[in-house]
C-alpha cells in the first residue's frame, strides 16, 4: 500500500480542486462588488445631486423639498452601521441573500457616495454657471453639459477609495450566509486547519485587487489633472 503524500499548509490551497473553489468564491465577491459599485453610484449622483439643488436654488421650494429628503436619507443612513442594513435587508425582504448584500451595501454606500459627489458639483466655479445661465441653458442642461463633466472629474480619488471600500466590505456578506472569496476561505480552514496560510492568501487577493484599482485612480488623476489644467 503506498504512503500518502505528506500534508502541506501552502500546497494543499493551490490543488486544482481548491483553486476552482477559491476562484468561484472570489467570482461571488466580484458579482457583490459590481453590483454595489454601480448601483450607489447611481443612487449617489442623483441623492448628491438633490441636495445640492437646495443650496444652489434656495429660492425654489421643490428644489428645498428635495434636498430636505435627500438630507434626511443621507444623514440617517450614513450613522448606521452598513452589517445592520445588510441584515435587515436580508431577513426582512424575501430577496435572494446575494441580491440582499448588493442592496443593503448599496442603501449605505449611496449616502457616501451623496457627500462625495455634492462636494464635486460645490468644487465647480460660479463662473461655469453664470455662462451657462447666459447661454439660456435649463437646469438639467447645465448639469449635464457643463458641471456634471469636471465635477466628476474632480470627484475620481474620493470614488475609487469608495470603490476600494466596497471590495474590502463583500466580507460582511459572510454574515448573510453568502459564500464569498471569504467565506470560502473559511471553509478550506475548518478542512485543513490553515489558518495562517488561508488568511494569507485571501489578504493578497484583496491587497492586489485594491491596489491595481489604487493604481488605475491615480493614473486617471492624473490623466484628469493635465484635462482640468488645459481647459
Amino acid at each position: 500500500m503506498p504512503e500518502s503524500a505528506p500534508f502541506h499548509p501552502w500546497a494543499v490551497l493551490f490543488t486544482p480542486e481548491n483553486l476552482r473553489f477559491l476562484a468561484w468564491g472570489f467570482g461571488v465577491t466580484l458579482r457583490i462588488a459590481l453590483g454595489a459599485m454601480a448601483i450607489s453610484f447611481a443612487a449617489g449622483v442623483v441623492l448628491g445631486t438633490a441636495r445640492f439643488a437646495g443650496d444652489r436654488f434656495p429660492e425654489s421650494p421643490l428644489a428645498r423639498g428635495v434636498a430636505a429628503l435627500a438630507t434626511v436619507y443621507i444623514e440617517v443612513i450614513r450613522n448606521l452601521p452598513m452589517l445592520l442594513i445588510m441584515l435587515a435587508v436580508r431577513f426582512l425582504t424575501p430577496i435572494p441573500a446575494i441580491w440582499a448584500a448588493i442592496t443593503g451595501m448599496s442603501i449605505f454606500t449611496a449616502a457616501i457616495m451623496a457627500e462625495i459627489v455634492r462636494g464635486g458639483l460645490m468644487s465647480v466655479e460660479q463662473g461655469q454657471w453664470e455662462a451657462a445661465a447666459s447661454q439660456g441653458l435649463s437646469l438639467w442642461q447645465t448639469l449635464r453639459w457643463i458641471v456634471l463633466p469636471p465635477a466628476l472629474r474632480r470627484m475620481v480619488p474620493a470614488l475609487v477609495s469608495e470603490f476600494i471600500t466596497i471590495t474590502k466590505d463583500t466580507t460582511f456578506a459572510w454574515s448573510l450566509g453568502i459564500q464569498e472569496l471569504l467565506g470560502s476561505g473559511v471553509i478550506l480552514f475548518n478542512r485543513y486547519l490553515n489558518a495562517m496560510q488561508v488568511f494569507a492568501l485571501i489578504a493578497v487577493v484583496f491587497f492586489t485587487v485594491d491596489f491595481l484599482m489604487s493604481l488605475a485612480a491615480r493614473a486617471l488623476e492624473r490623466r484628469t489633472g493635465e484635462g482640468l489644467a488645459t481647459q
